[in-house]
Parts: structure tokens; C-alpha cells; sequence
């Protein structure tokens, strides 16, 4: 071979905050799943999914064990087939141009899948020269990815030696080493401890913002708040929910205002003056003084506190709440539950 020509590595960033898209330049559609189906018999492991992801831009699948998640991303890396459907990757068509699309993506598993006898610099050495580059440069790419991921002190170590958190470090470099395009993260901090998982979220976000499109899959609700700009939420094999976080929350989610009150009877006088205003709060159960308020909009705090003074009460402390992915999902699992098959 001639040699891989590698690009340069995007330095990772600490940025926070859901969506790490705002590198996302011409806006190219790099992942697309049009009614992809896939069967095993009379068992359909996904029914007609729709799903898609422009450059720089992360796309988050949430979904329990069994939901389809990993059979998507097997079928959009090319090592599954679909049944039906459409599918393509960097504008490729996975069922007749499954090469070009190897070339252009970086997939990280579940489970680590670095060789534990090699060190963590002659993985990647070993993966660069596999990729068709040189002695030099293979080491080159090597040294720029132990940098980027932190491995520098750890570089001449047997990685079956590595932490938990040290692995999946070296198991993403791994999936880096030839400059995809696209990345496929299929559960990548699954048994991390949360500065291992803070970590490869950090580094996630500074190659997204260097142009990389990432699909992420995952169970973990923070994760999919903080990194994705769109997520599809997945159950028994379809598509039952999909959107930015914003969208999710707003669409599902419920705000609520957490009042503190003054006075051992004022529970009961102030929930009497809630529900006669239109209003359902929970709590104020004996021995509390709390009550939650769910409302639809922020213009119903003041209505709040017009039912409180009515009832004559003092909030010592009131909480405005925003809804969360967890109530998302649970509300979509339980409407789920209850949708016949």
C-alpha cells in the first residue's frame, strides 16, 4: 500500500451543554435510515426506522435492552444486512457500496476490543499500519492520539493493565486512527465511573466540533441531554419518539413549581387553594410542607402564587423545575405499555 493519509486530530474541549452541533457547517446528510426494517423470521428486531444526522452534529438513540439499537448500528456500519428500507453513510448506500463506507467511519462497541497483550501505543500502531500506513507515520498518528486521549503515561503499558476507564479511552483512539467521518458509539461509557465518563463526553464534544458526525447510543438519560442535538427514542424495534432534547421535553415533559411552606397547616390550606384555581398538586402528605405544581407554562407561577396568598399561606421557597429526559421516557414507556401490540 502507498500509505494512509491521515487528517489532523481535533483537540477535545470542555465545553457543557446539550447539542454539540454548532461546528456543523454545509449541513450534509451523513447518517440516513429510511424505513429500515430488519427481521429474523417472524421476530422483527426493527420496524420501519427512520433516523437521520447532518455533519457535525450528534445523534443520540435511547432505548432499553432489546429496544433495536445496536441492530441499527449494525446495519449502518455494514455488518448487518436490512431486510428493508434504505439506508446510507457519508452518502453511501450500505447495501451497495458497504467498502466506501468502511473506509469513513470509526466504530467503538459495548465492550472494549483493544488486544490486551499489545501496549496502548502499538494498537494503534497496529491499526494505522493496517490501514495502509507507513512505519512513521503509523507511530506519528500514535503519539497524536496517546496525546489527545490522555494515554501518554500509560503508552508503553500492556492495556490488559488499563482501568476501566483507560480502555475505552484507548478503544475510542482505536476507532479515531483513520480519520472517519463518521462515528458509531454503541453504549461507550456503559460501566464507567463518572470521571471516566466526563472524560470521553469532553472528548466526544471537541470531535463533533471539529466537523465529526457521531451516532450514540445509549441508556444513560444525562448523556443523551448533554451530548445530542437530536434524539430518537426506540422501543420494541420502532421509533416512538424523536427530536432535540428541547423538543422531547417540551412535547412530554412537564415544568412543576416546588413550594416550601410556612406552617404545619399550610399544606392543606394552600392545596385547597391550588385545585380550586385549576391546579394539581402533589404532596403536602402529613408531616411535610411541601407541595409540587406541575403547570404548562412559566406565565402559571404568578397564578401559583395568586392561590397562595388567597389561602393566606407564605412560600419560605419556591422551585421552578424544567421536565427531564427521565420524564420523557417514562412517559413514553408507559404509553407504550399500554398501546396494544
Amino acid at each position: 500500500m502507498s500509505g494512509l493519509v491521515m487528517p489532523p486530530v481535533p483537540q477535545p474541549g470542555s465545553g457543557s451543554g446539550s447539542g454539540s452541533g454548532s461546528g456543523s457547517g454545509s449541513g450534509d446528510l451523513m447518517i440516513e435510515a429510511d424505513a429500515v426494517s430488519k427481521s429474523y423470521g417472524t421476530v422483527h428486531a426493527l420496524n420501519s426506522v427512520s433516523v437521520s444526522a447532518r455533519r457535525g452534529t450528534v445523534l443520540a438513540l435511547l432505548g432499553h435492552n432489546g429496544a433495536g439499537k445496536t441492530t441499527l448500528v449494525n446495519i449502518l456500519t455494514t455488518a448487518l444486512p436490512l431486510s428493508s428500507g434504505r439506508a446510507s453513510v457519508a452518502g453511501y448506500d450500505v447495501a451497495r457500496d458497504p467498502f466506501e463506507i468502511r473506509r469513513r467511519i470509526g466504530l467503538t462497541g459495548q465492550f472494549a476490543s483493544v488486544d490486551g497483550r499489545l501496549s496502548g501505543r502499538d494498537n494503534l500502531v497496529l491499526i494505522a499500519r493496517l490501514l495502509g500506513a507507513g512505519r512513521r507515520a503509523a507511530r506519528s498518528r500514535a503519539d497524536e492520539l496517546l496525546q489527545l486521549f490522555e494515554l501518554t503515561t500509560v503508552a508503553d503499558r500492556r492495556a490488559d493493565g488499563y482501568s476501566g476507564g483507560l480502555r475505552r479511552r484507548l478503544d475510542l483512539a482505536v476507532s479515531l486512527v483513520g480519520g472517519p467521518q463518521v462515528i458509531f458509539l454503541d453504549e461507550p461509557t456503559t460501566g464507567l465511573d463518572p470521571s471516566s465518563r466526563l472524560k470521553l463526553w469532553e472528548i466526544v464534544e471537541g470531535l463533533v466540533r471539529q466537523g465529526a458526525t457521531v451516532l450514540l447510543t445509549t441508556q444513560y438519560l444525562e448523556e443523551a441531554d448533554r451530548l445530542a442535538d437530536t434524539i430518537a427514542v426506540l422501543s420494541a424495534g420502532r421509533v416512538v419518539a424523536s427530536g432535540t432534547p428541547e423538543e422531547l421535553k417540551a412535547t412530554v415533559g412537564r415544568r412543576t413549581v416546588t413550594l416550601t411552606l410556612d406552617g404545619d397547616d399550610a399544606p392543606g390550606r394552600a392545596g385547597a387553594s391550588l385545585r380550586g384555581a385549576g391546579f394539581a398538586p402533589v404532596g403536602g402528605e402529613e408531616g411535610t410542607r411541601s407541595l409540587v405544581v406541575p403547570i404548562d407554562t412559566t406565565r402559571e407561577i404568578a397564578d401559583v402564587v395568586r392561590a397562595l396568598d388567597h389561602a393566606g399561606v407564605e412560600a419560605t421557597e419556591l422551585t421552578f423545575g424544567e421536565p427531564s429526559l427521565d420524564d420523557v421516557y417514562l412517559t413514553l414507556a408507559e404509553q407504550h405499555a399500554r398501546t396494544p401490540a
